[in-house]
């Protein structure tokens, strides 16, 4: 049985951190690309950051410069680094992860940022 859990959410203030984990079970892990999406109140999910098997790694716009994408290929874990958090990055943060034509989530973290 696959499952993806993440952790980490949390209630901060403008310019805080946080560090989301993503546990990943069941799953051949190091053949994953492994992304965090990230769905507002009222808006859709949007892609946030990816890390592909190889290392190789993707940001979204909004938050390039302040947030990291990183894997553990031998605790099956992905983080997300998220600094200089805004009111805007406020969402529901979810893991994926995805191969070939196989693609699982995670059930989701709630990130809340206060002005």
């Amino acid at each position: 049985q696959v499952q993806l859990v993440e952790s980490g959410g949390g209630l901060v203030q403008a310019g805080e951190s946080l560090r989301l984990s993503c546990a990943a079970s069941g799953i051949t892990f190091t053949v994953f690309g492994m992304s965090w999406y990230r769905q507002a109140p009222g808006k859709q999910r949007e892609l946030v950051a990816t890390i592909l098997s190889g290392g190789f790694s993707n940001y979204a716009d909004s938050v390039k410069g302040r947030f990291t994408i990183s894997r553990d290929n031998a605790k099956n874990m992905v983080e997300l680094q998220m600094n200089n958090l805004k009111p805007e990055d406020t969402a529901v943060y979810y893991c994926k992860a995805e191969f070939r034509l196989y693609s699982y989530w995670g059930q989701g973290t709630q990130v809340t940022v206060t002005s």
